[in-house]
């Protein structure tokens, strides 16, 4: 098996935010073998949780796809990891620029398919994941949000993208409900949206769901441009 390190490269952007600060995102890459081929591949940014932050991008490789990556897993995306600063949060209107600058900087640095670019995150990145999807409705094809939530107020903004949820019934840290009512009010306006909930788990719902590839395949069955011609 291939070391993280072989697999993974270690990478930083930088960004300015609002206020013209100049900000950073450190972050892992995985490129698939297929990289080499004339047909681009499609993209998928994954955001950690809260217990991640920092400036170390060992954390990042805790959980998730970098986890499934290093253990030796093939994934058939570019794979993009960024690292949320520490006291910070990827829901944050900074934050959420922030990675949208990174995702299109990926988009035009890597190649990728624009049409199948795609966004995941876990507890505070499955909040990440809807807050960033609503701010930019025609970037993503679809999202995964996992054991997050979202301000209802945003419902609107989410209608253009399809968003498959995963949440644990039994969590205490991120209430299952936050799942609920964002899924149902997205659905309520005609949104693509869905949620699984897995009975007898806590805030671990991550490890169940990225080990499935059936969320993958999912991924890829949504593209931008089918969409634009709906």
């Amino acid at each position: 098996m291939q070391t993280v390190s072989k697999r993974q490269e270690s990478h930083e952007f930088f960004w300015f935010d609002s206020q013209g600060r100049k900000r950073a995102f450190p972050f892992l890459c995985y490129q698939p073998h297929e990289f080499q081929a004339e047909t681009k591949l499609p993209l998928l940014i994954f955001l950690h949780g809260a217990g991640e932050r920092g400036t170390d991008l060992e954390l990042v490789k805790k959980h998730g796809p970098p986890k499934l990556i290093d253990q030796g897993e093939d994934l058939p995306f570019v794979v993009i990891s960024p690292q949320c600063p520490l006291d910070q949060w990827w829901a944050m209107q900074e934050n959420v620029d922030g990675l949208a600058q990174l995702t299109q900087y990926i988009q035009s640095e890597y190649s990728t398919d624009a049409d199948r670019t795609y966004l995941t995150g876990m507890s505070m990145g499955g909040y990440g994941s809807w807050a960033t999807a609503a701010a930019y409705p025609n970037l993503f094809a679809a999202i995964i949000p996992v054991c997050g939530g979202a301000d209802l107020a945003i419902a609107a903004d989410l209608k253009p993208t399809a968003a498959w949820a995963f949440h644990g019934r039994d969590d205490e840290i991120v209430p299952v409900i936050r799942s609920k009512e964002i899924v149902n009010e997205v659905s309520k306006i005609g949104g693509d949206a869905r949620l699984t909930i897995y009975d007898n788990v806590q805030h671990d719902s991550w490890s169940v769901t990225y080990a499935n590839r059936e969320i993958y395949d999912w991924l890829l069955s949504h593209e931008l441009r089918n969409q634009r011609n709906a």
